[in-house]
């Protein structure tokens, strides 16, 4: 959904930054600061920094920063949407209507019907399993060990052995046979007419994030097949886009995700006090997935069957999952096969040990392909560290790979050595490893190994123009938005840059909102936090503007260059020799 700019920034203003995380944690202030303990990490001294006058926060400790709407996103687990829907209920501010197409004013109006028939079936589904057709289905319930508590939580129903029982209600309130094709909950044949999906199974509301029944599982009952059988794909149910448990976990507190196998486990974990368990609905894990989970959570610890099917999931779970930038561990189950089992012989403190012990999932790889090999004949224990020598390629950062590399070469009681070097002759070979790490977004637009010293210039250069007017008119001539590198550092110089034409100052604020997700709000936050000099002489702050400047620009021309070697065209890159030349004393004009 879309909201004006006006819209957006009109909520921000009307929501001091002060007042909002406030209210959630202790500050005080400092300075012309206010400060308090991080609730996004654990600390005991604050670093937790909140500035009124930039209407913007950032924690020293971990690095995370945004303005009031990011705050929100990162701490309720909500979208931008729902964030800015949360802070205009508190502001007294009523959104504006969304206007439609025709043609979306119809798929939005149908996904609307969907949901309330879903609600009707999930409420009759509900009534069924209380009523006498249902008392087997509670029974097998409660002799799971699930409490009634429970069952009402996650809204569990019956579809009772009548195959027309919904189909007769859901006509008797109104709906009629063209929308109740569509809902998944209903076939026709030319023989019987309407009749329903599920009968006879115990039901299980799948719900989106904002807790709306868009789907359903139904267990059978008895010994038929499928055991398990979802609802079909419909305008609002795509299960491999969704997460069973997920509109609960989202709202955790902890730092991190559980992703189990089934709706069993989901509901042992959250009645065992473990509220941020999700599962796939009964479909492979997917990008979808791991996406959809990466706005939730930086940590997911996989939980799944100790079976070989269990551990071939968690294998594929992994790369997905690492693809999309997640840490994942996996927890060792043995020797029960699910966490419901485990629960149900070990309680919940063996099981939070257990969460604590949760091994890498580089090592649990590393361990399971090791069963593949007899580490006592030397050939098969040569290929086993072949193979681990591939596995370490995966870590494009040096000192990570470093780490990895000397832990292995100790659990397995090898020469750290000689294992580095057989990982630089497969890289020699051209070798990759099996996966490649996502970059971030500042790096996904193009931006290709920026060293950390150029991005601690830009860093400094964006704060120093933001803090200062007057630096700005005078660069403004000279500097360009296209100097900065490629992604958020190049979005962000534009937005400020822009800003200053059309209103003569930057409200940091302001630009974080022009970034939806959270990771982008964060990493556009740390560009107005560079740390800058404090009291120092005159001509010593002078010349650490000139080296920043200086530094920017040399490596802008530089990235021109190449791109004018490229294409080939020789005037530009005369007037880009030229510009080189004359660097020094055009920025010492400058700044005069």
């Amino acid at each position: 959904m879309y909201y004006p700019d006006d819209t957006v920034e009109e909520v921000r203003i009307r929501s001091d930054i002060v007042d909002i995380i406030g209210s959630y944690i202790r500050l005080k202030k400092t300075g012309s600061n206010h400060m308090g303990l991080c609730p996004f990490h654990n600390e005991k001294t604050p670093s937790f920094s909140v500035s009124q006058s930039k209407q913007m926060y950032h924690c020293f400790g971990c690095g995370v920063g945004g303005n009031v709407y990011t705050f929100i996103m990162e701490y309720e687990n909500y979208s931008f949407v729902e964030a800015l829907k949360f802070l205009a209920e508190k502001a007294g501010i009523n959104l504006p209507e969304q206007e439609y197409s025709a043609r979306d004013k119809r798929r939005v109006d149908l996904k609307n019907k969907l949901m309330d028939i879903n609600k009707e079936a999930a409420k009759y589904y509900y009534y069924q399993l209380k009523s006498d057709r249902g008392q087997a289905s509670r029974k097998y319930l409660l002799d799971r060990g699930l409490t009634e508590e429970t069952i009402k939580a996650f809204g569990l129903g019956y579809a009772n052995r009548f195959s027309d029982d919904l189909y007769q209600y859901l006509k008797s309130i109104g709906y009629e046979d063209e929308l109740l094709k569509q809902t998944g909950l209903i076939t026709y044949d030319e023989v019987r007419g309407g009749h329903d999906k599920f009968w006879d199974r115990i039901m299980f509301p799948i719900m989106d994030v904002s807790n709306r029944v868009v789907g359903f599982g139904g267990r059978v009952m008895g010994d038929g097949m499928p055991k398990y059988l979802n609802s079909p794909e419909t305008a609002i149910f795509d299960k491999s886009r969704l997460l069973y448990g997920l509109n609960i976990a989202r709202r955790s507190r902890e730092s991190y995700i559980l992703i189990c196998e089934g709706y069993m486990d989901v509901m042992a974990l959250n009645q065992a006090g473990f509220t941020n368990a999700v599962a796939a609905l009964g479909t492979a894990f997917t990008e979808a997935h791991a996406n959809l989970l990466k706005r939730y959570t930086k940590e997911v610890i996989l939980t799944f069957d100790s079976d070989d099917a269990g551990t071939k999931a968690a294998l594929r779970a992994i790369s997905i999952l690492r693809d999309a930038g997640l840490s994942v561990k996996v927890i060792n189950m043995e020797p029960y096969k699910d966490p419901d089992d485990f629960i149900k012989s070990l309680g919940a403190d063996e099981y939070r040990k257990r969460i604590d012990e949760a091994k890498n999932s580089f090592f649990f790889e590393i361990d399971t392909l090791q069963n593949n090999y007899n580490m006592e004949d030397p050939e098969e224990k040569t290929k086993f560290f072949n193979e681990i020598a591939k596995k370490l390629l995966f870590f494009t950062e040096q000192l990570e790979r470093k780490f990895y590399l000397d832990a292995v070469a100790k659990t397995y009681n090898i020469d750290a050595g000689l294992l580095q070097r057989l990982v630089n002759r497969l890289g020699s070979m051209g070798y990759k490893g099996e996966s490649r790490r996502k970059l971030p977004y500042a790096q996904a637009k193009g931006r290709k190994n920026i060293d950390d010293g150029i991005v601690k210039t830009q860093k400094l250069l964006l704060t120093w123009l933001t803090e200062e007017a007057d630096l700005y008119n005078k660069m403004k001539t000279f500097l360009k938005p296209e100097d900065f590198a490629d992604g958020i550092y190049s979005e962000v110089a534009k937005l400020v840059f822009e800003e200053y034409d059309k209103a003569g100052e930057v409200i940091p604020a302001k630009i974080i909102s022009c970034f939806q997700s959270i990771e982008e709000q964060s990493e556009a936050a740390s560009l107005f936090n560079a740390e800058l000099l404090g009291e120092i002489k005159e001509a010593d702050r002078q010349k650490a503007l000139f080296d920043t400047v200086f530094r920017l620009k040399e490596e802008s021309l530089n990235r021109q260059s190449l791109k004018a070697i490229e294409e080939n065209n020789t005037e530009l890159l005369q007037s880009i020799i030229i510009q080189k030349a004359d660097l020094r004393k055009t920025i010492s004009d400058i700044l005069k």
